[in-house]
């Protein structure tokens, strides 16, 4: 069966990528009224935050076809996020797919179905977030379709998104959005920091006490 190949988004400026390095996806969830993001999406890898563009893959249930096409359209700091319809009965990628995606500079993989080979994932520093763990691997039949607009974990995903995420989960946003939200975003950062530590001296002036 055929895979459906959309022409690839504009990457995110790099400009942009820059300014959310870092950003923790709680704070960027607070700016957009608490309502969109992906749940029961996991992180599996070592560490490290992920951020990149959305290079978006809609596959069959259990069938991992489209994502070997993804692959081959992938630039260095996409992100591939797969909607793979939340099913965990069948790995969507595994050690293989991972070090290939390394090979190319992909970002990372957000899916929201299941993976395999964990503990070469939880050793690499490549960002993975998934639905859930199986060894039972997957079918390469198709269909499937590229940079379409996908769902995961309830959060919908466009070709083109900034993608961010970190211990806490994943984020999606358009570029433009994500212009028009960095001052709220710095001033929240601001405001938790002057919080964070005045608990933090008046703790310290409890030790002393």
């Amino acid at each position: 069966m055929t895979i459906e190949e959309n022409a690839a988004p504009q990457p995110v400026d790099p400009s942009l990528i820059t300014e959310y390095r870092g950003v923790a996806t709680s704070i960027i969830s607070d700016n957009l009224s608490r309502l969109p993001g992906a749940t029961g999406v996991l992180p599996y890898h070592a560490g490290g935050p992920l951020i990149g563009t959305a290079l978006t893959v809609k596959t069959r249930n259990g069938d991992n076809l489209a994502i070997h096409a993804a692959l081959k359209m992938a630039r260095r700091g996409d992100v591939i996020v797969v909607d793979g319809g939340g099913d965990v009965s069948q790995a969507l990628i595994g050690e293989i797919i991972l070090t290939h995606a390394e090979s190319i500079g992909v970002a990372g993989f957000v899916i929201d179905g299941a993976i395999r080979d964990v503990s070469a994932i939880r050793a690499s520093d490549l960002p993975c977030y998934a639905r859930g763990v199986t060894h039972k691997g997957p079918y390469k039949n198709g269909p499937g379709s590229l940079n379409v607009p996908v769902s995961i974990g309830g959060l919908v995903v466009h070709p083109g998104d900034l993608i961010v995420g970190d211990d806490d989960g994943v984020v999606a946003l358009s570029p433009q959005v994500a212009v028009d939200l960095l001052p709220g975003i710095r001033a929240q950062e601001e405001r938790e920091r002057v919080k964070i530590a005045k608990f933090k001296e008046a703790r310290l002036q409890l030790v002393r006490a």
